[in-house]
């Protein structure tokens, strides 16, 4: 989370929200959000949902992530992300994180992340 300046900034059972900047850590080559940074941080703000809601005994490891990159935003600006609980079971956690903009309030990327319940050995 440090390396690319991801912060959460609420945690709720089934709710997570986070921010991260858009820099030179997380920029393409064309002054843009990577699309890569995108994904690392729905998936961190999924991962730390898990880890709210698991049972005792439990951790989570991410199994899927999928992202539609719908917009883009420039270096200067930091992206908000909110991360949903949709399904919660007995061996998976699914989640809708929806990324925006907070300079413009457009919806950035919006990703589907699964997560893999298991027992702490």
């Amino acid at each position: 989370m440090g390396t690319l300046g991801m912060r959460c900034t609420e945690i709720a059972r089934g709710y997570v929200t986070g921010t991260m900047p858009v820099d030179n850590r997380t920029r393409q080559p064309m002054g843009i959000l990577h699309g890569g940074a995108s994904l690392a941080f729905a998936e961190t703000l999924a991962g730390l949902g898990s880890v709210a809601i698991a049972n005792e005994g439990e951790i989570q490891v991410g199994m899927q992530v999928s992202g539609y990159h719908v917009s883009s935003t420039v270096v200067g600006d930091t992206v908000r992300g909110v991360a949903t609980i949709l399904h919660k079971g007995r061996s998976t956690h699914v989640w809708n994180v929806d990324i925006f903009s907070t300079q413009s309030g457009k919806l950035i990327c919006t990703c589907r992340v699964i997560n893999s319940i298991i027992k702490q050995r």
